[in-house]
């Protein structure tokens, strides 16, 4: 049986990249920076974690070899020869954002200049707020500027139950964020919204328009609930997604992996709300997965609550946590399966600001028989997705080369 299994750790970088001072980020090191701190004692909290970072599983398949090779970040003591094939691989996509990451993962590395709002108030173009106010009849909008999620939410929520405008924000991302109650605004009102802002912002090349319910009733109680969407723009040649399908595969898409792709490539998606909730779904696709077939995860917690919020203590825990589940996915492998963790970017909770980081990421690799060697520093993500398109045994894309033996890698 030849299944794959390809797990993302949203925002998990190992720092390094050769380019990161273009996008602001020299010297970022998720990963890195993560460990330092804890081993300094400011990654405890108090009933969550404490103490040095513990990584037993993803290091025995080779994560802190892969950070060493990334960014030169020292091994730790006393830490074993890696029991799987790993390395780290660099981005050539022109952002650091979800969807280039994802999708040059996927063999298709983003070559084009997305869009961008600038870092004004208000932040979007009057014709747009003016466009999408009329077709979705709104009485306005609040925010209208680059901000934190949670923030937002939380400076305009409760003016936002007693108007009845949504909130609008940005970030450095090529993206639009809309937040609105689930019940005071309407969840599928908000799904309309976002679809027609959607078809708004295509002549200004902005990759996502996502939707961002929340449930409370004051700022002190106000809750971002798992029922997000987004809203992207299709990759602009077919994925490894949509020559497994089109080849008669099946494609499992685990949490927001099908909004990314624009629902291209995609037979079933699954979504779930928080990692552990992930990983069960993961677990339930890997038992359906046959002959062929590719599940597809995004673990999105790491980014979404930690990252982006610079909560170096939550982030150390939700990898700890994901680490001592690893061994039930493990556990599932069959001869002739391959499973590759890896990332689609940094979000370095010690940098500045509240962005991505642009950074290289892990690839570790697992699977009855593979070498327990080093497949050295890719020059691009696509190389994971051409692995995969090997392994299964379709035709090669592009853009990449795989890394298994045998190929011309």
């Amino acid at each position: 049986m030849s299944r794959a299994f390809l797990f993302v750790l949203d925002s998990f970088g190992i720092g390094g990249a050769p380019d990161a001072a273009a996008f602001g980020d020299e010297g970022s090191n998720t990963y890195g920076h993560i460990a330092e701190a804890c081993a300094a004692g400011q990654g405890d909290k108090a009933g969550l974690r404490s103490g040095p970072l513990s990584l037993p599983n993803l290091n025995a398949l080779g994560l802190a070899h892969a950070a060493h090779l990334a960014s030169g970040f020292p091994l730790p003591q006393h830490v074993a020869e890696p029991s799987g094939l790993w390395g780290a691989a660099q981005e050539i996509s022109n952002g650091k954002d979800t969807p280039s990451g994802h999708w040059e993962i996927a063999g298709v590395p983003v070559t084009f200049n997305w869009g961008y709002f600038p870092q004004t108030i208000p932040a979007f173009p009057a014709s747009l707020v003016s466009a999408a106010v009329h077709r979705a009849a709104l009485p306005g909008i609040l925010g209208d500027k680059h901000a934190s999620g949670t923030d937002i939410i939380e400076a305009f929520g409760e003016e936002h139950i007693r108007t009845g405008k949504p909130i609008f924000y940005t970030s450095t991302d090529s993206v639009i964020q809309i937040a609105a109650h689930e019940t005071h605004f309407g969840l599928q009102r908000l799904y309309d919204l976002c679809q027609i802002v959607r078809e708004l912002v295509d002549p200004l090349n902005i990759g996502r328009v996502i939707a961002r319910p929340f449930l409370g009733e004051s700022k002190s109680t106000f809750e971002r609930t798992g029922n997000r969407r987004d809203y992207s723009v299709p990759p602009p040649e077919p994925t490894l997604l949509d020559r497994l399908t089109e080849t008669g595969r099946t494609v499992f898409a685990i949490g927001k992996i099908g909004d990314i792709y624009a629902h291209r490539g995609v037979s079933h998606v699954r979504k779930a709300n928080g990692n552990m909730a992930l990983f069960d779904e993961t677990l339930k696709a890997m038992d359906e997965a046959k002959d062929g077939d590719l599940v597809f995860t995004n673990f999105v917690d790491f980014d979404m609550l930690y990252g982006h919020r610079r909560d170096v203590s939550g982030y150390a825990a939700a990898l700890e946590a994901f680490d001592r589940r690893l061994p039930e996915a493990l556990a599932k492998l069959q001869p002739g399966d391959l499973m590759i963790l890896t990332a689609d970017h940094g979000c370095d909770p010690t940098y500045k600001g509240t962005d991505h980081t642009r950074e290289r990421v892990p690839v570790l690799c697992a699977g009855v028989g593979l070498p327990h060697t080093s497949l050295g520093l890719r020059l691009s993500f696509a190389d994971i997705g051409e692995t995969i398109a090997a392994h299964l045994n379709i035709a090669a894309g592009k853009h990449g080369k795989s890394f298994l033996k045998g190929t011309d890698a």
